[in-house]
């Protein structure tokens, strides 16, 4: 019955209003690439096995780096110590200006009395200028301080966020499929360390004439037929038409196909089904795209989703 079912839709007659290509299942494929150079210390997965996003997948060691770090937060303390020496001495040379200054009021008014020579006001004058500018050299002396603190503080921040980025998570849930590096060897800045693939993003590219993709809309629903399990009737959508017209691939079955200029459709997998048989997912099978010219043709018994139970 599978047989026959699979010979009749591959046929070239097809329900009226139902237009079928073949093409292959693909899946989105995210790469996880190390931000900077290191040795990969460790590696968590395996080719096959499932991650969530945000699993830690893999970390990087790099000494140099923490040593930098280390580096940067005592520059932290130090300008700290350095700012405190600072309000001190702005405390002290605040207390030494306001002496002068009060010891060269009592300077002048004696000076108006006539009993004090002019000599005496001027030393007194000269105290209070050195402590005024004693007093704005420590407050120069605080901002650099400040300054210092923030500059150390930044280069801690940004340390720390080099070795975050040495931590490598999955960027999405799915499965790994490439492997492309070992625990113990050395990867550089932007080299891919894992390939994973999108299980919740699954889909079959076709190409269809311009008159038959040209009636499609976004969202219309859509059936795939895998080659390895033709007796089930996936459900899907169009999630994508191109809106120029290329030349075919070489997978379409004919010669004649080929030679015609069509467009690239794409059927996204219902991600309910996704959720629920994700497991089941297998990325480079061939299989059949069904699609429907207009929204009020019903599908054929032959095209009702059936699904594993």
């Amino acid at each position: 019955m599978v047989r026959s079912l699979i010979a009749r839709l591959r046929g070239d007659r097809m329900p009226p209003g139902i237009v079928k290509s073949n093409g292959r299942i693909e899946a989105t494929q995210v790469d996880v690439a190390a931000k900077y150079g290191g040795r990969l210390a460790t590696m968590t997965v395996e080719e096959g096995d499932e991650v969530t996003a945000g699993q830690v997948v893999a970390t990087i060691s790099s000494p140099e780096t923490e040593a930098q770090l280390r580096g940067a937060q005592a520059q932290v303390l130090r300008a700290k110590q350095a700012l405190a020496e600072a309000v001190a001495l702005i405390a002290q040379r605040t207390s030494d200006l306001e002496f002068t200054r009060t010891d060269l009021e009592r300077g002048r008014n004696l000076l108006a009395k006539g009993n004090i020579a002019q000599q005496a006001v001027d030393q007194r004058q000269n105290k209070y200028d050195a402590a005024a500018a004693a007093s704005r050299a420590a407050t120069a002396q605080r901002e650099q301080a400040e300054f210092a603190i923030k500059v150390a503080e930044a280069d801690v921040e940004r340390l720390q966020s080099m070795l975050v980025d040495m931590v490598l998570v999955s960027p999405r849930s799915g499965r790994v499929q490439y492997r492309l590096a070992r625990a113990g060897e050395v990867v550089a800045a932007g080299q891919r360390v894992l390939t994973i693939l999108d299980l919740k993003d699954v889909y079959l590219t076709i190409y269809l004439a311009a008159e038959d993709a040209g009636k499609l809309a976004l969202g219309d629903e859509a059936r795939i037929i895998a080659d390895p399990v033709p007796e089930y009737v996936i459900p899907a959508s169009i999630a994508f038409v191109a809106t120029e017209a290329q030349f075919t691939p070489k997978s379409v079955e004919t010669a004649e196909e080929r030679q015609k200029l069509m467009f690239r459709v794409k059927l996204q997998v219902d991600p309910d089904v996704l959720q629920k048989y994700h497991r089941q997912v297998k990325t480079g099978v061939r299989g059949l795209g069904f699609v429907r010219l207009s929204p009020k043709i019903a599908w054929p018994d032959d095209l009702v989703v059936k699904l594993p139970k």
